[in-house]
């Protein structure tokens, strides 16, 4: 899966031309931070969900590892765009990742690796397919999300996700659709990718962003939606047997989006099919895109049409110009 294009430490370039060494940091240390950025088809054209918010914790990951990215965040922004319209894409899921390059062996970067920054956009449909309408069959992984003090989760880092491909692995070995995992004190956390809700007598529940969860960008667009439907939101620590009572249960994220949950560990949720409140939320979220729900908290951003004077500067090694756009 790719595209003709991607971005590559200032420059656009053909996706088969983007290449790293063997040595690189991240490929042996994990030293890596990346964003999941939607881009939908929108009356108005293609446009970013809450770029700025993405490009702002894309940021903050990096200052938690020490990671010093070289851009701003102004001409991250500027660079998204630019991967959009070289692909010229209506609708995609883009991936920012910044990551510690070639040098030294040390677990310590003390050889000074060069630090670079990609970014790809690809089509990109349900992340959990066919579950995504009729609702995801998961499983609570034996696999834990790390304690606090371990490996900080609100940073979104490429090293974190090795315990995601545990949870996700084992769910499909038992023919789950996705895997839940409970943090170190034995409740509920997150799902290998997704953020959790429980909806319990019309309130919607959800662990706290310190049950070693990442705190989602989709998670907090529900938590403000289901306020403008008058829904109750509480954030507080839950027990697994939480969703086996639960009247409905659904995940969220940049690519499961909003997927409802049918079952947990083989035990039916609620009456097996998605509920009503999971339903409002999907339409008020899907209808962001569409035109149906009013964006009151400017999210939309529509992908800006090329401007010859805008260019980014090049901050890696390269010595030719840089630019945001495909040259002839």
């Amino acid at each position: 899966m790719s595209t003709p294009f991607l971005w590559h430490n200032g420059h656009i370039k053909p996706w088969n031309e983007a290449n790293v060494h063997v040595s690189t940091h991240a490929l042996h240390y994990g030293s890596s931070v990346f964003e999941g950025e939607r881009v939908y088809a929108t009356p108005d054209g293609p446009a970013y969900f809450r770029l700025a918010d993405h490009t702002r914790r894309l940021f903050e990951s990096a200052r938690v590892y020490e990671i010093d990215i070289g851009y701003s965040e102004a001409e991250i922004d500027a660079a998204c765009h630019a991967v959009i319209r070289a692909n010229d894409l209506k609708s995609a899921y883009v991936r920012p990742v910044v990551f510690r390059g070639a040098g030294g062996l040390g677990v310590l970067p003390k050889d000074g690796a060069p630090v670079e920054v990609a970014i790809m956009a690809l089509e990109w449909g349900a992340y959990l397919g066919e579950a995504a309408e009729r609702g995801a069959d998961v499983c609570v992984s034996s696999w834990h999300r790390p304690a606090p003090n371990t490996i900080p989760s609100w940073a979104k880092a490429g090293g974190n996700y090795l315990s995601s491909q545990l949870i996700g692995m084992e769910a499909r070995r038992g023919g789950y659709d996705e895997g839940i995992a409970l943090g170190h004190n034995g409740l509920l956390s997150e799902g290998a990718g997704e953020n959790l809700f429980l909806v319990k007598k019309g309130k919607l529940l959800t662990p706290p962003s310190s049950a070693g969860i990442l705190a989602g960008i989709t998670r907090d667009s529900v938590i403000v939606l289901a306020e403008q439907l008058g829904l109750s939101v509480e954030e507080r620590d839950l027990p697994r047997e939480a969703l086996y009572t639960a009247d409905e249960v659904f995940m969220t994220g940049t690519a499961a989006e909003i997927t409802p949950v049918r079952s947990v560990d083989r035990k039916a949720v609620g009456n097996g099919t998605p509920g009503p409140v999971t339903r409002a939320l999907r339409d008020a979220f899907f209808g962001l895109f569409d035109g149906r729900t009013t964006d009151r908290w400017g999210w939309l951003e529509v992908v800006q049409p090329a401007n010859p004077e805008d260019t980014t500067p090049d901050h890696s090694s390269h010595s030719s110009p840089a630019s945001t756009e495909v040259t002839a």
